[in-house]
């Protein structure tokens, strides 16, 4: 197998499983917040293993400086997940993952405001048709804001989890000289801590085999998805990467209708090729480079700002 094959059956099947990211979430029956918590429990185990076992703790790379930007990315990662997953309960797994890949337009917005990176016309002109899809796609009617429904809050949270997820790209970005993994288990261990005032150990009495959920959150969408991933960006090309997600919401939506019977309206889908396009045009425009060859240590961290969760995590 060639090595771009390689990497696209990687990619392909590391966002084949975030796909099926919010059908654990749920199934789990557990509150967002224990979602989180354990999913960062057996993520960092799992996560962790696998980098003891690869021998990578050594020589790490980390600056406090470099050590502090993975810290703060972790934070807004691990609020990220917290709020997609309520956004999950007010709105659909459907809804909530295509509202919730409006993140390559957060990147460019919060770039251009916070680093004065250049943003041209023809990039603000592709912000403006996917808002028009988030629209569509939304299904939010001004009726919804006047009643003051959970939907619209769901929006909202699908919306903010994506700012969030965008933050943490531009601080992971500027990490340079340590391997994504490492960064990645910074990132879910920061989660515990911050994550543990919020748990409600209490409601997880009874829970019985809906942890199988939750471990698999950790072990299957945090460990193993995390190093197919990383494996992936270190062979293909952005392009190449920038299309295969979007495995990851097509698969997320063929799996609420198949479970749950939930599925968007016509003029909701109208909206999801507006989102595709521009995301793919804003992407391929902001990231015109290859990722970075496997032996380059160096440059290995560049992956870990491409689109994918934890989520960047991406969920």
């Amino acid at each position: 197998m060639t090595t771009d094959r390689k990497g696209t059956a990687q990619l392909t099947a590391a966002m084949v499983l975030s796909g099926t990211l919010g059908v654990f979430v749920v199934e789990s029956g557990a509150p967002p917040f224990d979602v989180v918590f354990f999913r960062v429990l057996f993520g960092a185990l799992a996560l962790g293993a696998y980098i003891v076992a690869r021998g990578w703790l050594r020589g790490h790379g980390f600056t406090p400086r470099t050590l502090g930007l993975a810290v703060l990315g972790g934070v807004f990662i691990v609020f990220n997940w917290v709020f997609l997953f309520q956004s999950y309960e007010n709105t659909s797994i459907s809804v909530a993952t295509v509202v919730y890949h409006t993140q390559p337009f957060y990147v460019v917005l919060l770039g251009a405001l916070l680093f004065r990176e250049r943003l041209t016309a023809a990039k603000v002109g592709w912000i403006v048709v996917a808002f028009a899809g988030l629209v569509l796609v939304s299904g939010v009617t001004p009726g919804d804001f006047a009643s003051g429904g959970s939907y619209v809050t769901g929006v909202g949270q699908a919306l903010l989890a994506a700012l969030l997820y965008g933050l943490s790209t531009l601080v992971t970005k500027r990490i340079t000289g340590v391997r994504p993994h490492l960064i990645a288990l910074v990132q879910v261990l920061v989660g515990i801590p911050l994550l543990l005032p919020f748990a409600d150990f209490g409601a997880m009495r009874g829970t019985g085999a809906d942890w199988g959920w939750l471990v698999g959150l950790g072990v299957i969408h945090t460990g193993l998805m995390y190093v197919l991933m990383y494996a992936a960006y270190a062979q293909l090309p952005t392009s190449k990467i920038a299309v295969l997600a979007f495995t990851y919401p097509a698969v997320a939506m063929v799996m609420d209708w198949a479970v749950y019977g939930h599925h968007i309206g016509l003029v909701q889908a109208l909206g999801v090729p507006l989102i595709v396009t521009a995301s793919l045009k804003v992407t391929l425009a902001r990231t015109p480079a290859s990722a970075p060859a496997p032996e380059t240590a160096a440059r290995v961290p560049e992956a870990a700002s491409r689109p994918a969760t934890p989520a960047a995590c991406e969920a």
